[in-house]
């Protein structure tokens, strides 16, 4: 299993996380939400997880731009056609996922990975 960060690269936080993982040698892969948009098979992985509304980044430029804080849309369907609108990153482990920084996490994800048979 490998580690799945959807981040941003000019993102301080992305970066923190995926410096956090090349550390400490660990095989990751990085979805850059500028370039392509989340999935719907990814978003469902991470929703499983964490509700649909904690992923909306309430103040990014894209909300802001796209005037959501007055207009009540589908959340996923504005998820789907614009992945900028989403907090960065979400770190995937297998059905585990984290938003934003979160270190502590990740190091109790990396001893569970070194327990597991490839």
């Amino acid at each position: 299993m490998n580690i799945q960060i959807f981040g941003l690269r000019k993102c301080k936080d992305s970066q923190k996380a995926e410096r956090f993982f090349k550390e400490r040698r660990i095989q990751l892969q990085f979805c850059d939400l500028s370039v392509k948009n989340i999935s719907k098979g990814e978003l469902d992985a991470v929703t499983r997880v964490i509700p649909l509304v904690d992923l909306i980044n309430t103040a990014s430029k894209q909300y802001v731009k796209r005037n959501l804080k007055y207009i009540i849309n589908d959340i996923e369907k504005d998820i789907l056609e614009d992945s900028l609108l989403m907090k960065t990153p979400i770190v995937r482990f297998g059905a585990k996922a984290t938003i934003g920084y979160c270190p502590d996490i990740w190091t109790d994800w990396i001893s569970l990975k070194g327990t597991q048979k490839n």
